[in-house]
């Protein structure tokens, strides 16, 4: 269970095979006894689609442990980060080699980012098949 993501969640809605799940995102300190007096601390409530093929045994209310793997949150960090500032640099680099033009270098690297995310767009059903989490029942 070391490669697991796990959060406890309440069914929201079930809408056939799929279903809802409200989770509570809580930061590291948002559970400290002290919370009250920091104001780094915060909790933010999520809604979760799930694609469960059991979703007609489970009932809005009910309380669920929605699980994802670990390496689906490194790849999320890849995509969303470390890939577009990889572009970034890259192409600013390369474009000032090219024009010597800091300004014209910088928005062309910036307009990069369009057709990254336009790609990353086309693919959604493709990488949703890979960024999908689990639900079990909560005992």
């Amino acid at each position: 269970m070391a490669n697991t993501i796990k959060h406890q969640g309440i069914v929201e809605n079930i809408n056939g095979s799929h279903l809802q799940v409200r989770i509570i995102q809580t930061s590291a300190c948002a559970s400290c006894s002290v919370k009250g007096h920091c104001t780094s601390a915060d909790t933010k409530e999520k809604l979760v689609d799930v694609a469960d093929a059991n979703a007609a045994s489970y009932q809005p209310g009910d309380r669920v442990w929605v699980t994802g793997e670990l390496s689906m949150g490194v790849m999320a960090v890849l995509f969303a980060f470390i890939f577009p500032f990889l572009i970034l640099i890259i192409s600013l680099f390369v474009f000032m080699a090219i024009w010597n033009d800091e300004l014209r270098s910088a928005l062309c690297s910036l307009a990069l980012l369009i057709p990254y995310y336009y790609i990353l767009w086309l693919n959604k059903s493709r990488m949703g098949k890979k960024f999908s989490f689990s639900v079990r029942p909560m005992n």
